[in-house]
């Protein structure tokens, strides 16, 4: 889906408000046995679903970080561009809570509220996001944040 671009004026009046909600994504045990393998985290819950299905959890689930990591492909589905950016760039997290499993299998979306955008000394545009990672048929998300983004016009 291409994302739509707003002048930087128009993306500043947008403060307060949902930027967007991306498209669902499955996270499969090929997803979650792919990220163990780049990661070296084996760790049984994401890779032994037997092992895992002895645990409250039932069966696998996905690596916390394999949820973040999704956020950009989510943030590129959901958030607009804005008009004259160069580059955008992570520049970390204020919060981070990860605030439910994602079992092997699942649905997951990210939803985006736009909280801050402040212009930096570099020139550079700072934007504070609310994001939760929803779970499809699940009451609680699997992670809340505030992202910190750059843009470079």
């Amino acid at each position: 889906m291409a994302r739509a671009a707003l002048p930087l004026a128009d993306y500043r009046a947008r403060v307060g408000t949902e930027l967007g909600l991306s498209d669902w994504i499955t996270v499969d045990q090929a997803r979650i046995d792919a990220f163990a393998d780049v990661t070296g985290d084996h760790q049984f819950i994401h890779v032994d679903p037997a092992a895992a299905a002895k645990t409250p959890f039932g069966t696998t689930i996905a690596h916390g970080y394999l949820t973040l990591s999704l956020l950009s492909a989510m943030a590129y589905d959901a958030l607009p561009s804005v008009v004259g950016a160069r580059m955008g760039v992570n520049y970390g997290m204020n919060k981070l809570r990860f605030m439910s499993p994602v079992r092997s299998g699942s649905r997951i979306r990210g939803r985006f509220a736009l909280l801050a955008v402040d212009q930096r000394p570099d020139g550079s545009y700072q934007s504070t996001v609310s994001v939760a990672v929803e779970i499809d048929g699940e009451a609680k998300p699997a992670l809340v944040a505030e992202w910190l983004t750059l843009v470079y016009l």
